[in-house]
Formats: C-alpha cells, structure tokens, sequence
C-alpha cells in the first residue's frame, strides 16, 4: 500500500493497481483504495508539517509498533521526494513589480456645476512566470483608505507570535 500510495502522488491515482492489490489480497476495491488515501494524506500532512513527530501520534489508531515503524521508515525514505512533489503542485501566483497611480477629479458637468467627484485609478503591474501583465483598477478615495486600513490590519498581524510560528512551518 505504501509504494501504491507513492505512485499515487507521483503521478495521480492508479485504479488498475488498487484493483490488482485488492485481488492479490483479497479485498474490496474500495478498501484499497481508502487505505491509499489515507495513506497519502499521512505522508503529505507530515511532510507539510516537516516532522516525524507526527508519526509518533499515530499511536491513537491502534497500529502495532511494527507497522508503526514501518509508516515512519516509508515517510523517512521518501521526505525529499514528497515535499518535492508538493512543491510542483503550488500554484504560481502573480508578483509585483510596480505601480502607477493618477489622482482624476471631475469639478463639474453639464447637469451639475458643482461636484468634487474624486477618482484614483491605479495601474498595477505583475510579474507572471518571466511575463509582465498590467492590471487596470479604478476606485474612490474612501475605498481605497478601507483597503489600506485591512492590509495595514493584515500586516499587524503577521508580526503576531502564532503567525510568525505558522509561516516558519510553513517553508
């Protein structure tokens, strides 16, 4: 079940083989399959987590200390290969590369002579896989202060001590 579950993150599920194993064994299809997938969840959470203690608190299921063992050594031999694995599966977001801003302010129109109707238009431009793209955002100057107050809110708590312990764990 190991190695299926192995093959399984290397290149995506393998019904033919669970069906195999479950012959060879003599169960349900749907057993094999379960156990995978338990499998797999195991060896990416800890390798997500980047701990072999995570092995140690699978006491609770009731496995025997040999098949314990066991788990601990396939995650052991296969750490480098899993969190590689993981790494490819990580999205490719946008970064940024620069902005350009403009302050528009319309004094009057036909039907008012009088309004201030403010306008900031923004032009944000990303860096995408070596490719630049330009991003076009227009909005009011109230709307803007609220975006700056949550990111400012968001940065505040970055410099908390349960975030800064979930980012460190997260690389």
């Amino acid at each position: 079940l190991g190695r299926l579950a192995l093959e399984q993150l290397r290149r995506g599920a393998a019904p033919r083989a669970c069906e195999a194993a479950a012959r060879k064994l003599n169960i349900g299809i749907d057993t094999i399959q379960h156990g995978v997938e338990g499998l797999v969840y195991l060896l990416t959470e800890s390798s997500k987590l980047m701990a072999s203690i995570y092995f140690y608190s699978i006491h609770v299921l009731g496995f025997s200390d040999e098949l314990n063992k066991s788990l601990l050594q396939l995650y052991l031999d296969n750490r480098k290969e899993i969190r590689s694995i993981l790494g490819e599966l990580v999205p490719r977001l946008p970064s940024y590369h620069s902005l350009e801003w403009r302050l528009d302010v319309q004094l009057a129109s036909r039907s008012l002579r009088q309004q201030i109707k403010p306008a900031v238009t923004m032009k944000l431009h990303l860096n995408q896989n070596e490719d630049q793209t330009a991003q076009v955002l227009q909005t009011d100057p109230a709307t803007l202060l609220h975006l700056i107050q949550q990111l400012e809110q968001a940065l505040g708590e970055m410099k908390m001590n349960h975030c800064r312990r979930i980012v460190r764990n997260m690389k």
